[in-house]
């Protein structure tokens, strides 16, 4: 991230980048540190991520679009920097991105707080349970609803405007991870099935 960020950006004096990346890092060093003293079972698990580490094949076309969705992001909106195409970003949104950056990582925080099976890949473990309580008392799918506003809050922390229509190809990437990983929850997860009737929206209540 340091690397694509002022590499292509184009300068150190890129403010907004060095914000981002104490915001997003800073986060994730805190619930890191949290985790590896409250549940280090689950960030063993969170350890083994991406398409190569995925078990069903679709998950690992899914996760490969996603992988290459989430770096693009980063590209566009320090490409935008570097040739001004957003023009001057007024500084009140810049903060307004890295205050989404920051809501996504509390969401993550409860997600991983109530919820001790949240891999980073899908699959079903022998001791795996149905966790309905708290934020899945909500949507089926608090983690990937917490991680929306942080990947919009992205572009705009880095100052870029044109960044957030790469959110689109992000957020149906994501849709799709989702649906292809209920398929397998219904069937190797006892209890899923009556927890999808009983919890009815996926990402956002009220709306799907």
């Amino acid at each position: 991230m340091l690397v694509i960020t002022f590499v292509i950006a184009g300068s150190l004096s890129y403010w907004q980048g060095w914000l981002f990346l104490a915001n997003f890092c800073g986060w994730s060093a805190a619930l890191t540190v949290y985790f590896v003293n409250h549940d280090p079972k689950l960030v063993e698990q969170r350890l083994h991520v991406g398409p190569t580490a995925e078990r069903e094949p679709s998950q690992k076309r899914i996760q490969s679009f996603n992988s290459v969705a989430i770096i693009a992001l980063f590209v566009v909106s320090t490409l935008d920097y570097r040739y001004g195409w957003s023009g001057s970003v007024p500084v009140a949104v810049v903060v307004l991105g890295n205050l989404l950056i920051a809501a996504g990582y509390i969401g993550f925080f409860f997600v991983f707080r109530q919820n001790s099976f949240a891999a980073a890949t899908v699959g079903v473990t022998a001791e795996q349970r149905v966790i309905s309580t708290g934020l899945y008392s909500l949507v089926r799918h608090p983690m990937y609803a917490s991680a929306l506003p942080m990947f919009l809050g992205v572009p705009l922390a880095l100052g870029s405007y044109w960044g957030v229509l790469v959110v689109l190809p992000i957020l149906g990437g994501l849709i799709a991870r989702l649906l292809d990983e209920e398929k397998h929850l219904v069937r190797d997860l006892p209890g899923y099935g009556a927890y999808r009737k009983e919890v009815r929206w996926r990402l956002c209540p009220g709306l799907w």
